[in-house]
């Protein structure tokens, strides 16, 4: 069932050599292990001084980490597991079989793997997905009536729950009260499946390459297996999975909008080297006509509409393999 790695990128393996590592080799085993900020969520329910008590934690967490965890997050845990399972089952068919366009009954492109633009191993992502947009779920088809439940589900509660922090987020930067409920409506969001399969190289190529992500925040369930990164302080550091917790981190979009007071911050998938590892991302989006422009000034960034900032990535990606991000748009 595993995507056939090594024959679709029989040149890169052999093109690389040690001389041809990168300088920052040692940084695949990041000696760090953190937790992150963890946050109540239930305090937000409380009398009014516990609940800013919460608000500033969650705003200090976005400002000083671009990553918090949260717990009492309204998503039960059945649920989870529910779309775990459903996962799973939809990655254990044969790799012919989700290569086909009308797997699932998806968008064009939705099942990825690897990179189809790497140039050289540190830009080969040693995983695969069903990248799903919300607007189509109604379309998978009768024979995984399951799954699409559980995907309904889950981003159902997954979107309100990034609805509500970010709405507590942009409390101290003047945003507009209605500004997530007006741009972001659900349908706009996606969901990515992530399976990452052991590999046999696993100190030489990632699981996902290091990445911002292109929303205004993402959901994040993770199994315990471990292998998330994120760079803090130009040191990457392992992110201790919490089994209790969901991760939420900063997208570009947010960072603009907050004209860097919340930074999105670049992380990244170590490749697992004898198991396999799951995940789901939720990623909270605006419609592509929504202008993102700093809520702060003097703005550190031209504005520009989501549609625009998508396209960019894609040019990018089909240039260098890679995307530049919202220092494109730097004043």
């Amino acid at each position: 069932m595993d995507p056939p790695f090594q024959e679709t990128y029989k040149s890169l393996f052999n093109d690389y050599t040690i001389a041809s590592k990168d300088k920052d080799d040692s940084l695949m085993n990041a000696n760090d292990e953190c937790e992150l900020p963890l946050i109540d969520l239930h305090r937000l329910t409380l009398e009014y001084s516990e609940r800013e008590q919460c608000v500033k934690e969650i705003q200090q967490a976005a400002s000083e980490w671009g990553f918090l965890q949260v717990i009492n997050h309204g998503i039960p845990q059945e649920m989870l597991r529910s779309l775990q399972y459903e996962q799973r089952k939809a990655f254990q068919h044969p790799f012919r079989e989700k290569a086909e366009d009308n797997f699932l009954n998806l968008s064009a492109n939705s099942y990825r793997w690897g990179n189809p633009r790497a140039t050289c191993l540190r830009q080969l992502a040693w995983s695969e997905a069903f990248h799903v947009p919300l607007t189509d779920i109604s379309r998978i088809g009768d024979a995984y009536k399951s799954l699409s439940a559980s995907i309904k589900a889950f981003t159902t509660k997954a979107n309100a729950l990034a609805k509500d922090v970010a709405e507590i987020l942009a409390e101290n930067l003047g945003v507009s009260s209605t500004f997530f409920e007006e741009n972001c409506p659900e349908e706009t969001s996606n969901l990515r499946m992530n399976r990452y399969p052991p590999c046999p190289f696993s100190s030489d190529v990632f699981g996902l390459i290091p990445h911002t992500d292109s929303s205004f925040l993402t959901v994040l369930n993770q199994d315990q297996i471990g292998g998330l990164q994120l760079l803090k302080k130009g040191t990457w550091i392992n992110v201790k999975p919490n089994p209790e917790a969901l991760v939420i981190n900063i997208g570009d979009l947010f960072q603009v909008l907050s004209n860097d007071v919340y930074k999105s911050i670049k992380h990244r998938v170590l490749a697992p080297q004898q198991v396999e590892r799951f995940s789901l991302a939720f990623f909270y989006c605006p419609t592509s006509e929504t202008v993102i422009e700093s809520s702060i000034k003097p703005s550190k960034y031209k504005e520009f509409t989501f549609r625009e900032y998508k396209t960019l990535i894609q040019r990018d990606r089909k240039a260098t393999g890679d995307k530049v991000g919202v220092s494109r748009f730097l004043l």
